[in-house]
């Protein structure tokens, strides 16, 4: 059954009201915790990647959810806690373990255990990522980069795809996503990156700071597509309903999550001594 045509219009403003309260609420205090950082971020973190394991529990596996929840952080949680307090090869080795006994613990169960071994990289790989990037020179900054430009591309091609509208971005799993949003969360992407390359200088020129907007910002888009894909393949159009007007955590943080790992990507080439 479809929507009135003037209903339609209503819809969106409370769609656009509830993100925007929700993003006033939200953003300053992941950005006073990042700031902060200490055991406020590795909580945050921790937080985080339970409500995530939750979320994808209760999509991969219904009749198994908990169980799967409870896998999936012990494999994350696992390896963020041994990169925190130890390094990055060593956290990924402990991620690596803890997805391979979750694939087979779900085949002892006779649940979907690729469903397990795959979740616990999906959502443990950014977590490491972001854990490692926080403790790194300029930390702060860098994780700032990643947040402001993931969240900065996903509004503007939330706003300008509803407002220009136009073709299609990948109709068979994400029908409401255009090519006019698409082009507007890369735009807003390189203007935050070169914005915030002024505050914070760890760039050499403008034009290194626009293509890391630029890259940061295609990785936040197809973080999306990718998730929608997932959805899809799940049967689901929410992964939950904690966030007002984005549905669950996943669906808020979905693009963030690849953000994060382009970051993480920039950052070490940084610390190779690439120039930027």
């Amino acid at each position: 059954m479809s929507l009135p045509s003037d209903a339609k219009p209503k819809k969106t403003s409370r769609e656009l009201l509830f993100r925007i309260a929700s993003a006033a609420v939200l953003i300053p205090i992941v950005l006073l915790i990042i700031a902060y950082g200490n055991w406020a971020f590795l909580l945050l973190l921790s937080v985080g990647v339970a409500l995530l394991a939750i979320e994808w529990g209760a999509m991969a596996a219904p009749q198994l959810s908990s169980r799967m929840a409870v896998a999936i952080s012990l494999a994350i949680l696992g390896g963020v806690f041994t990169v925190y307090l130890f390094n990055m090869l060593a956290g990924l080795a402990v991620l690596a373990l803890g997805a391979i006994c979750a694939g087979f613990y779900f085949r002892y169960l006779k649940g979907p255990h690729l469903d397990a071994a795959y979740g616990a990289f999906y959502i443990g790989w950014p977590a490491l990522v972001l854990i490692w990037l926080r403790e790194t020179h300029n930390g702060v900054y860098w994780v700032f980069f990643a947040f402001l430009i993931a969240w900065a591309a996903d509004s503007a091609a939330y706003l300008v795809g509803k407002l220009v509208g136009g073709p299609k971005l990948w109709r068979k799993y994400s029908p409401n996503k255009t090519w006019s949003g698409f082009a507007g969360g890369m735009i807003a992407g390189m203007l935050t990156a070169g914005t915030l390359a002024d505050l914070t200088k760890l760039f050499q020129s403008s034009t290194a700071a626009l293509i890391v907007g630029l890259l940061v910002a295609f990785a936040t888009m197809g973080g999306d597509l990718w998730e929608s894909m997932l959805k899809r393949r799940y049967g689901v159009k929410d992964s939950g309903t904690l966030i007002p007007g984005h549905g669950g955590l996943l669906d808020r943080v979905d693009g963030l999550m690849f953000a994060i790992v382009a970051i993480g990507g920039i950052r070490w080439l940084v610390m190779l001594g690439t120039k930027l």
